[in-house]
């Protein structure tokens, strides 16, 4: 590499132009800098991608009467995140801390302009923290109170964390490793669904007689593009946290994060394959989101094999932690986003203290890593569920954050948006939840067709029905 930027100052040197013939040309620094900014960027770029993931998966995972409203409220979460971290969000992650626990500077980059680039690379980060709160509340939270939860996250909660790991506060100065966020974004996120999740109760029909009844997503070829996606996307997630064009840290980064991926897509299909006796499609494809949130806290600090162990048993706890949530403690996620990103996540920090190559519990560091990573779990935890919980219980105070019965059933495609996805009559009839009469069927395609002309009720309007 060094011969290679040799070349390219020798070269440039060569070149006549009125600013190399007044100047000495560019130096051997400012080189280096353009490249780090470039591989920035361009990380930024790929985590920026990440969204369309996301999307697609959300999208896919759930029933097409919910389609659009997946879609708006992905670019909202975008584009609301962009603004909110510019104004109040990077300051508190980044500014001078006050006491390890907050940013106290460095609002809408106030003396922090020559930051920019780094600024853009972290906002899609916090924009990803939000994101994954979307497919686990997917079919039956307003709009409205979805963006009020992602203007919390965006704006205080996950900026808080983020101080505290990234921005040097009290964790980082004890030590706790998350090289890319298997905590401070995944965890965090995850947590803020957990309680949203409890908050709204589940989806009609979810479950009943004490067991879960299964509501299959509309369009998996979808959500296996999106799964697609997302994982070219780590690339940059993962890579650009070196946030510098190393020629050595990067390869290393990029191998980890793609022997993880693998290892969480055998995982999960070979166990799966034995639990259930067949190769589940939907548990594979997560287990190769939960192979890359395991790996992300470590991907700089464990070796390709470790990596590949890391994946392995991300798959297997990403099975049996989504029939967990699912049958036992009864949270309705419709695209498994609390086991991909919470338990996954849970464990590739403590990951961190097992296998890193420096520190960690098998390669002789002891348990002084380990313990410093489980710390950093349960303090963010605990900070992440109460912020979120008492959040919304101030919000619940003054309105329900669940659309109606009536809405729920006929989508909230309609319900939010007044247009769908797909056409209408085919969300009703095929795609009815459970409990849901013909009559009612009926009656309700008659006035959303009312709508569709322009007159009476419109499928926004308040319903008879409420969830309190």
């Amino acid at each position: 590499m060094k011969k290679k930027v040799g070349a390219i100052v020798a070269g440039s040197m060569l070149v006549a132009s009125p600013v190399y013939a007044e100047t000495a040309g560019p130096t051997m620094e400012s080189l280096s800098a353009s490249m780090d900014m470039v591989w920035i960027m361009i990380a930024a770029f790929l985590v920026f991608f990440m969204h369309a993931g996301f999307a697609m998966v959300e999208a896919g995972f759930t029933r097409s009467k919910n389609a659009l409203n997946i879609l708006m409220k992905n670019f909202l979460t975008m584009s609301i995140a962009s603004v909110l971290y510019f104004i109040v969000g990077y300051g508190i992650m980044f500014g001078s801390s006050a006491g390890g626990i907050i940013g106290a500077d460095g609002f809408m980059l106030s003396g922090h302009e020559d930051q920019v680039g780094f600024f853009a690379f972290q906002t899609v980060f916090a924009a990803t923290c939000a994101t994954i709160i979307s497919g686990a509340v997917a079919e039956r939270m307003k709009l409205s109170s979805y963006i009020t939860l992602t203007v919390l996250m965006t704006g205080f909660i996950y900026p808080v964390v983020g101080h505290w790991i990234w921005g040097g506060g009290w964790l980082a100065e004890l030590g706790f490793t998350d090289f890319a966020g298997s905590t401070v974004v995944h965890l965090t996120g995850a947590l803020g669904a957990v309680v949203a999740v409890a908050v709204l109760g589940a989806r009609i029909g979810k479950y009943s007689k004490g067991k879960a009844n299964a509501i299959p997503g509309h369009n998996i070829p979808i959500g296996a593009l999106g799964v697609f996606i997302l994982w070219f996307g780590w690339f940059g997630f993962n890579g650009g946290s070196t946030l510098a064009a190393d020629p050595e840290l990067i390869p290393h980064v990029v191998s980890t994060t793609l022997l993880a991926a693998s290892g969480g897509v055998i995982g999960s299909a070979f166990y799966s394959y034995v639990k259930y006796k067949r190769i589940d499609a939907s548990l594979t494809l997560n287990g190769a989101l939960g192979g890359l949130v395991g790996i992300t806290a470590g991907t700089a600090a464990v070796s390709l094999v470790g990596a590949i162990v890391i994946g392995l048993i991300a798959g297997i706890v990403l099975v049996e932690s989504v029939g967990f949530i699912d049958q036992y403690v009864k949270l309705d996620d419709p695209v498994g986003a609390i086991a991909v990103h919470g338990v996954c996540g849970v464990w590739g920090t403590l990951a961190v203290g097992l296998f890193a190559m420096e520190g960690g519990l098998l390669y002789g560091g002891g348990a002084s890593l380990l313990g410093i990573q489980a710390l950093g779990i349960v303090a963010v935890i605990v900070w992440t569920c109460a912020s979120v919980g008492l959040s919304l219980f101030i919000v619940t105070r003054f309105s329900s954050i669940r659309v109606s019965r009536e809405e729920e059933i006929a989508g909230l495609d309609f319900a939010e948006h007044g247009s769908s996805a797909y056409e209408s009559s085919r969300s009703i009839y095929n795609e009815n939840s459970p409990g849901l009469t013909d009559e009612f069927g009926v009656g309700l395609l008659e006035r959303l067709n009312e709508v569709s002309k322009g007159a009476g009720e419109t499928a926004a309007s308040k319903p008879k029905t409420e969830f309190h």
